[in-house]
């Protein structure tokens, strides 16, 4: 359902308020071609009306003759600042980028987070982000789920339907996104809601279910038929099942690189406003599936990079796959029962 100017400008001032922004601070809006016309006008709106000096840098796409899809995740590393130097100081010098861009898994957003400038992520369609607009009470909640995952030792994962992954965790860092950034430094997205790792390297061994009905991304589809992953010294090296996971191979192999197989960040979703079923509800061009990422209770894992992480691993390659009905634990505690978050939920 559309949504009013007010709606979307009242949900950018909630954000920038939980993300600190202050009058006189700079804010440079990110933007490409495929940046929502009423996300922008709306995101200008409410920084000028807060009393920030605001600047919009437009930067042209690239990797259309790399990528299989025109989903903006579909191929990583390789970014409208790669080399761009005068757009990079640009954005070092401001205390705020609002990216409508989509600049992830690439060492100019490191450099730039760096220096202190606060980077949120905005690309979900404007009825997406009125629904999802973020919480004290979601940071709590995901501050809590991370801070548990930085004390354990092993995450495993279980289901019904034949999942059984062991992953040793503490060689890199616990990520919390909560959909907004208070902090210095700091990179979130909104919507999110998750608390998610890395498993330590070639650590992670077992099988990965994929059932009917979970869902795979950037293709942004629900699974019709399983795909079994075996899963050896941190690397999926089997990926066995009926037509999906052929698709899954064929788009794998095109990228060409063998660590795009390897098992990247894992962590479970918080968030209660999103939703398995939303993304049958869009076109496939209209959403980048963060509904699916971050709805709660899911066991979200991925293939590919890990240098979001500090990590060395800067693939191309790049699958999020949420699993539902799976029962997550912690050095044996259970976080997640049979796709139910065992926290007590927002208060």
């Amino acid at each position: 359902m559309p949504v009013s100017d007010y709606q979307l400008i009242e949900a950018w001032k909630q954000v920038l308020t939980l993300s600190n922004l202050e009058r006189g601070q700079s804010v440079t809006i990110l933007t490409s071609s495929a940046t929502h016309p009423q996300t922008l006008a709306a995101a200008t709106i409410a920084t000028q009306a807060m009393g920030a000096v605001v600047n919009r840098l437009d930067l042209p796409p690239v990797n259309a003759e790399k990528a299989l899809s025109r989903d903006p995740l579909a191929y990583l590393g390789t970014t409208p600042l790669t080399g761009n130097r005068p757009a990079i100081a640009a954005l070092k010098e401001s205390d705020l980028v609002l990216d409508l861009m989509t600049l992830l898994f690439s060492p100019e957003q490191h450099e730039i987070l760096a220096s202190g400038t606060k980077i949120l992520l905005a690309v979900e369609p404007p009825e997406i982000l009125v629904r999802t607009v973020p919480t004290e009470g979601d940071r709590a909640r995901v501050k809590a789920a991370s801070a548990r995952i930085a004390k354990a030792k092993e995450m495993t994962v279980v289901s019904a339907a034949g999942t059984d992954l062991r992953c040793p965790l503490g060689q890199f860092p616990v990520i919390s996104e909560y959909g907004f950034v208070d902090q210095p430094g700091r990179w979130d997205h909104w919507p999110s809601g998750f608390a998610l790792t890395f498993p330590d390297e070639g650590g992670a061994n077992g099988r990965i279910v994929i059932d009917v009905g979970d869902i795979l991304l950037p293709q942004k589809s629900y699974t019709t038929s399983r795909i079994e992953l075996t899963v050896e010294n941190g690397y999926a090296t089997k990926i066995e099942g009926g037509i999906d996971a052929e698709l899954l191979r064929d788009y794998m192999a095109s990228f060409n690189d063998p660590e795009g197989y390897a098992i990247s960040h894992i962590g479970w979703g918080l968030q209660p406003r999103c939703h398995w079923s939303t993304l049958s509800l869009y076109d496939k061009e209209q959403t980048i599936g963060m509904d699916a990422r971050a709805f709660e209770g899911n066991f979200l894992f991925s293939l590919g990079p890990n240098n979001e992480a500090g990590g060395s691993r800067t693939t191309a390659c790049h699958i999020d796959i949420p699993l539902r009905h799976c029962t997550v634990r912690l050095d044996g505690e259970d976080m997640v029962r049979d796709g139910k978050v065992l926290d007590g939920g927002v208060k």
